[in-house]
């Protein structure tokens, strides 16, 4: 078996966007806390997700190495060697949706990012993100993201494609000087005329979500655009940007975005094996009702087409 990373990765599109399981080396190194521990005592204590006799098996075909080479069971690992895991990864599947490229300048990529898809590897994504998915079927490489979006958020997604133009970008960001463009989906009659949201937003990576309280300065323009009696498309206009800003903003309004399981207020049933999430278990999520749509600087503006939603 060849423990190897494809260069180029194999798509496969069923009810979404796949990945063929690919074989991928994970590499850590040995902390001061782990030295002395048999290679399969770390890897049970310090990787719980999977079971002992695994282990066993890994460090016996070589799956799991030390310092590029095999060890037996009993060998003790020491500080600062290098630590292999060759893992088969089965990467989540995202939408089936292309990724469509707006503008491709000599130092620029614009392009509008589906939902669901993150931009970057994380996590468990690594082909299945907007900078792998335009390397393999675009040829688009370096990209230097600009902005980021969440995964779930679709629209405009701006590439620098060189470190001189990114650190350009980003300096420009630093200095407040970009405007920036939402639009939204959300629970009923949003007011009239602009909406000022001026409360500190707290990010707290432990839940993975943001709340409206004692936290960094954060604020929001909103105007409604249209609405149904039901629901209504809104622009945002975030003036920060803070993690999650404009979904908690809208839900500190009582207008969350409309699919928003993570800011939609309902009752929650201690018994209940589903709360606290919305749908029933199993349930394929979709795209958050969140589109990022224009983005401009001191002279330059680019845009994305609107979604079907809104």
């Amino acid at each position: 078996i060849v423990w190897q990373t494809p260069a180029n990765p194999d798509y496969i599109f069923r009810d979404g966007r796949y990945v063929r399981p690919y074989y991928f080396e994970f590499i850590s190194h040995v902390k001061n806390r782990w030295t002395g521990k048999t290679v399969v005592d770390l890897f049970a204590e310090e990787f719980k997700g999977r079971p002992y006799d695994y282990y066993i098996s890994a460090v016996k075909s070589g799956r799991i190495q030390v310092d590029g080479q095999m060890v037996d069971l009993s060998y003790t690992v020491q500080s600062s060697q290098k630590i292999s895991h060759f893992l088969h990864r089965h990467e989540p599947p995202v939408l089936a949706v292309n990724i469509s490229v707006l503008h491709n300048e000599d130092d620029i990529v614009t392009v509008c990012k589906p939902a669901s898809v993150p931009v970057h590897p994380c996590g468990q994504y690594r082909k299945n993100t907007v900078v792998g998915i335009l390397q393999a079927e675009h040829g688009l490489t370096p990209l230097f993201p600009v902005h980021r979006l969440d995964r779930l958020v679709s629209g405009l997604l701006i590439f620098a494609r060189n470190a001189v133009k990114a650190d350009c970008l980003r300096q420009q960001i630093e200095a407040g000087l970009l405007q920036k463009e939402y639009i939204a989906k959300v629970v009923g009659v949003f007011p009239d005329g602009e909406q000022v949201v001026d409360a500190n937003v707290i990010y707290d990576a432990r839940e993975g979500r943001s709340t409206v309280e004692k936290g960094k300065a954060a604020c929001t323009k909103f105007t409604k655009i249209s609405t149904n009696g039901t629901h209504s498309v809104v622009l945002c206009k975030p003036i920060t940007g803070r993690t999650h800003q404009i979904r908690v903003h809208l839900q500190y309004m009582g207008h969350p975005i409309a699919n928003d399981m993570l800011y939609l207020s309902f009752s929650i049933d201690p018994m209940c094996t589903n709360c606290p999430n919305l749908g029933p278990k199993g349930y394929d999520e979709e795209g958050l009702w969140l589109h990022c749509l224009r983005y401009a600087g001191p002279d330059w503006s680019y845009e994305s087409p609107y979604p079907e939603w809104a």
